[in-house]
Formats: C-alpha cells, sequence, structure tokens
C-alpha cells in the first residue's frame, strides 16, 4: 500500500468512527424504544432482545402525545415558513443594497442569537399573559419566528453575496427590475443556503422546550413538553421517554432529507445567460 491509499484508508477509517460515534446515540435511543422495561434496567446492557412496541402503542393510545406532535408540526412549520418568507427579502437587501444604518441592522439581527432564552422567559410569558396569548400556536410562532429570522437573514445573507454581481447586471440590461432579479436569480442561486435556514429554523423550533413548557399548558403543548411530562419522582418509564423521543426525532430527519439534495447543489449552475 503506497502512502496515497494509507491517507485515504486512514481517512475512510476516521470518517467510519466519527459516523458511528455521531449515530450511536440515535442508535441507542430506537433500541431502547424497542425493549421492555426488564432489558432497559440490566445492567450491563443487553444487546441481543426480541423487539416490542408495547411502548409505540401505547404512546399512540395517549391523545395528548398526538396532539402535541400536530402542535409542534404546526408551530415548527409555520415558523420555518414565515422565517423563510419574511428573511429571504431582508438578507436579498442587506446583501445587495447600502443603506444608512445597515451594519446597525446586521448587528441587531446577529446579537439577537446572544441572547440566552432563559433571561427573555419571564418577560415573555407577562407578555403573553397581558395578551391572551397563553397557550396558544402563535404565542410559540411568534417567540420562535424572533429566534429563528436572524437565522434565515445571516445565512442567506451570505450565500446572496456569493452570487457574481455580473449575473445581475446581465439582467438589468434585459430591463429586469429588483422583485425579477431576486425571484428568478437570487432565489433559485441561493436555494442552498435557503435549505439550510429552513432546517436550522424547523429543528430549532421543533425541538424548542423552555418557551413550550413556560407558555403553554394542555391546549398547545408540544412533543418536547410531552416528553418531559413522563418523568416524576417515583417513576421513569424509560421506553416511554425512548419511543416519544423517536417519534419526535423523525420529521426533522424527513424534513432534512427532504431539502437536503439542494445543499450540495453548486452555487451558480446553469447561471451562464
Amino acid at each position: 500500500m503506497n502512502p496515497r491509499q494509507l491517507r485515504r484508508a486512514v481517512h475512510l477509517l476516521f470518517l467510519a468512527a466519527f459516523l458511528l460515534f455521531t449515530l450511536f446515540p440515535f442508535f441507542w435511543m430506537v433500541a431502547s424504544s424497542l425493549k421492555d422495561q426488564t432489558d432497559l434496567l440490566a445492567s450491563p446492557p443487553v444487546w441481543a432482545f426480541t423487539p416490542t412496541f408495547v411502548h409505540y402503542a401505547e404512546i399512540w393510545q395517549d391523545d395528548e402525545v398526538s396532539g402535541a406532535i400536530i402542535n409542534s408540526l404546526i408551530v415548527a412549520s409555520s415558523t420555518t415558513l414565515l422565517a423563510v418568507l419574511l428573511g429571504t427579502p431582508a438578507a436579498y437587501s442587506l446583501a445587495r443594497f447600502q443603506f444608512r444604518g445597515k451594519k446597525d441592522l446586521w448587528f441587531w439581527f446577529i446579537s439577537n442569537r446572544m441572547i440566552s432564552p432563559i433571561v427573555l422567559a419571564l418577560p415573555v410569558y407577562l407578555l403573553a399573559q397581558r395578551a391572551g396569548l397563553l397557550d396558544t400556536h402563535l404565542v410559540l410562532i411568534l417567540i420562535y419566528l424572533s429566534f429563528c429570522l436572524p437565522i434565515v437573514v445571516w445565512i442567506c445573507t451570505d450565500q446572496f453575496r456569493s452570487i457574481p454581481g455580473d449575473i445581475e447586471q446581465a439582467a438589468r440590461l434585459d430591463n429586469a427590475n429588483h422583485w425579477d432579479i431576486f425571484w428568478r436569480i437570487y432565489l433559485p442561486l441561493g436555494l442552498p443556503g435557503i435549505a439550510v435556514s429552513a432546517i436550522f429554523s424547523f429543528i430549532f423550533s421543533w425541538n424548542e422546550l423552555l418557551y413550550a413548557l413556560v407558555l403553554t399548558r394542555s391546549d398547545a403543548r408540544t412533543a418536547p413538553v410531552i416528553a418531559t411530562s413522563y418523568m416524576s419522582g417515583y417513576e421513569l418509564p424509560w421506553g416511554k421517554i425512548m419511543a416519544t423521543g423517536t417519534v419526535i426525532v423523525l420529521p426533522v430527519t424527513f424534513f432534512a432529507l427532504l431539502v437536503s439534495r439542494h445543499m450540495v447543489r453548486g452555487l451558480t449552475m446553469g447561471a451562464s445567460k
């Protein structure tokens, strides 16, 4: 084996080890959801076992779980859609136009991610209470949008800045206005960045626990809140917790796979006039 082949083998071995390290928690969660309580609590861990779907049957028979998953889908999908619809035009403006206060506005978008959510939990609760929005989808969508919108603006602005200006100049020669340039050039060529920002927005909205725990009671409870409600001082039903966690992860995985093809597309593929 020559040095080049040896480096390639070491590289592949490192990638395989990293992949196993990354996927092992997901494997352990799924495997635990298929074990009975005896195998779950066995020490050392039981690797060979007879799968059982009793935990999945228990959570689907519980109306609160299915309702919480529907609530999570409504909140995460609405937040992602609004973040992309509002964030991409803002990113286009920041990437291509010069105006007063642009740097301050850009810093404001970035600094939103520097605020710890726990600091805002009490003020947000008081505002939602006075506005009569507690335990509603709307309050979760609004608060999640305030965190997801900067992500979309941040990623898409850098993506739009990467698009060659010659393409825009060629479009202007064809009498294209700003809307045509944004819709026909920047959105198609910026799909990789839009896809990444949409994935992040959906994941953050889907997995968020703190605000969902503080701002909801029964009608708008999301899936992460339901998963934590199984824990008590007398019992830890790990099978139901792991089964619920598996169900929570699946929509995010499906959404990521759905838009992943845009992440590997060439930025300017087919962009020549």
